[in-house]
Protein backbone atom coordinates (compact mmCIF):
# COMPACT_ATOMS: atom_id res chain seq x y z
CA UNK A 1 0.00 0.00 0.00
CA UNK A 2 1.04 3.54 -0.73
CA UNK A 3 -1.18 5.63 1.54
CA UNK A 4 -1.27 9.42 1.39
CA UNK A 5 -3.41 11.47 3.76
CA UNK A 6 -4.17 15.03 2.71
CA UNK A 7 -5.64 17.03 5.56
CA UNK A 8 -5.31 19.78 8.07
CA UNK A 9 -3.68 19.39 11.47
CA UNK A 10 -6.69 20.80 13.36
CA UNK A 11 -9.20 18.56 11.58
CA UNK A 12 -10.62 15.90 13.92
CA UNK A 13 -11.34 13.54 10.99
CA UNK A 14 -7.78 13.94 9.69
CA UNK A 15 -6.45 13.02 13.14
CA UNK A 16 -8.77 9.99 13.25
CA UNK A 17 -7.56 8.86 9.82
CA UNK A 18 -3.92 9.09 10.92
CA UNK A 19 -4.75 7.15 14.08
CA UNK A 20 -6.55 4.45 12.02
CA UNK A 21 -3.43 3.73 9.95
CA UNK A 22 -1.01 4.07 12.90
CA UNK A 23 -2.98 1.55 14.97
CA UNK A 24 -2.72 -0.95 12.12
CA UNK A 25 0.97 -0.20 11.60
CA UNK A 26 0.32 0.88 8.02
CA UNK A 27 2.83 3.42 6.79
CA UNK A 28 1.42 6.59 5.31
CA UNK A 29 2.54 9.99 4.13
CA UNK A 30 0.74 12.95 5.70
CA UNK A 31 0.41 16.16 3.68
CA UNK A 32 -0.86 19.21 5.56
CA UNK A 33 -2.83 21.25 3.03
CA UNK A 34 -2.01 24.44 4.91
CA UNK A 35 1.70 23.87 4.24
CA UNK A 36 1.66 22.18 0.82
CA UNK A 37 -1.16 22.49 -1.66
CA UNK A 38 -2.52 19.56 -3.61
CA UNK A 39 -1.35 19.62 -7.24
CA UNK A 40 -3.73 19.70 -10.20
CA UNK A 41 -2.78 16.12 -11.08
CA UNK A 42 -3.44 14.91 -7.53
CA UNK A 43 -6.82 16.62 -7.47
CA UNK A 44 -7.76 15.11 -10.86
CA UNK A 45 -6.70 11.68 -9.63
CA UNK A 46 -8.86 11.97 -6.51
CA UNK A 47 -11.77 13.32 -8.54
CA UNK A 48 -11.53 10.34 -10.90
CA UNK A 49 -11.48 7.93 -7.95
CA UNK A 50 -14.47 9.41 -6.10
CA UNK A 51 -16.42 10.17 -9.26
CA UNK A 52 -18.09 13.42 -8.23
CA UNK A 53 -16.35 16.76 -7.85
CA UNK A 54 -19.00 17.94 -5.38
CA UNK A 55 -17.90 15.25 -2.91
CA UNK A 56 -14.61 17.14 -2.55
CA UNK A 57 -16.29 20.37 -1.45
CA UNK A 58 -16.53 20.99 2.28
CA UNK A 59 -19.83 22.79 2.85
CA UNK A 60 -18.75 23.38 6.48
CA UNK A 61 -15.56 25.21 5.52
CA UNK A 62 -14.59 28.20 7.64
CA UNK A 63 -15.32 30.56 4.75
CA UNK A 64 -18.51 28.75 3.78
CA UNK A 65 -20.31 32.03 3.14
CA UNK A 66 -18.05 32.34 0.07
CA UNK A 67 -18.34 28.69 -0.95
CA UNK A 68 -21.43 29.31 -3.10
CA UNK A 69 -19.05 30.23 -5.91
CA UNK A 70 -17.86 26.62 -6.02
CA UNK A 71 -21.31 25.45 -7.07
CA UNK A 72 -21.45 27.80 -10.05
CA UNK A 73 -20.08 27.17 -13.50
CA UNK A 74 -18.70 24.15 -15.21
CA UNK A 75 -16.67 21.41 -13.47
CA UNK A 76 -13.38 22.76 -14.86
CA UNK A 77 -13.91 26.19 -13.27
CA UNK A 78 -14.92 24.55 -9.97
CA UNK A 79 -11.76 22.44 -10.08
CA UNK A 80 -9.68 25.56 -10.76
CA UNK A 81 -11.34 27.32 -7.83
CA UNK A 82 -10.66 24.35 -5.53
CA UNK A 83 -6.99 24.40 -6.53
CA UNK A 84 -6.86 28.11 -5.78
CA UNK A 85 -8.76 27.86 -2.46
CA UNK A 86 -7.92 24.50 -0.92
CA UNK A 87 -9.58 25.49 2.34
CA UNK A 88 -12.81 24.38 0.60
CA UNK A 89 -11.56 20.78 0.21
CA UNK A 90 -13.25 18.28 2.49
CA UNK A 91 -10.63 16.39 4.52
CA UNK A 92 -9.17 13.95 5.01
CA UNK A 93 -8.51 12.90 1.46
CA UNK A 94 -6.90 9.47 1.61
CA UNK A 95 -5.23 7.99 -1.46
CA UNK A 96 -3.96 4.50 -2.12
CA UNK A 97 -2.61 4.50 -5.66
CA UNK A 98 -5.61 5.19 -7.90
CA UNK A 99 -8.11 4.64 -5.10
CA UNK A 100 -9.22 7.53 -2.92
CA UNK A 101 -11.74 8.49 -0.27
CA UNK A 102 -12.97 11.82 1.04
CA UNK A 103 -13.78 12.06 4.73
CA UNK A 104 -13.32 9.43 7.43
CA UNK A 105 -14.02 6.08 5.69
CA UNK A 106 -12.55 3.15 7.65
CA UNK A 107 -15.00 0.72 6.02
CA UNK A 108 -13.35 1.45 2.64
CA UNK A 109 -9.79 1.52 3.98
CA UNK A 110 -10.34 -1.93 5.49
CA UNK A 111 -10.76 -3.33 1.96
CA UNK A 112 -7.37 -1.88 0.99
CA UNK A 113 -5.51 -3.98 3.58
Amino acid sequence: MNIQIFGRSKSFDTQKAQRYFKERRIRFQYIDLKEKAMSAGELRSVRAAVGDLNLLIDDKAKNSEDSWMLYLGDPRSIEDKLLEHQEFLKVPIVRNGRQATVGYCPEVWKTWE
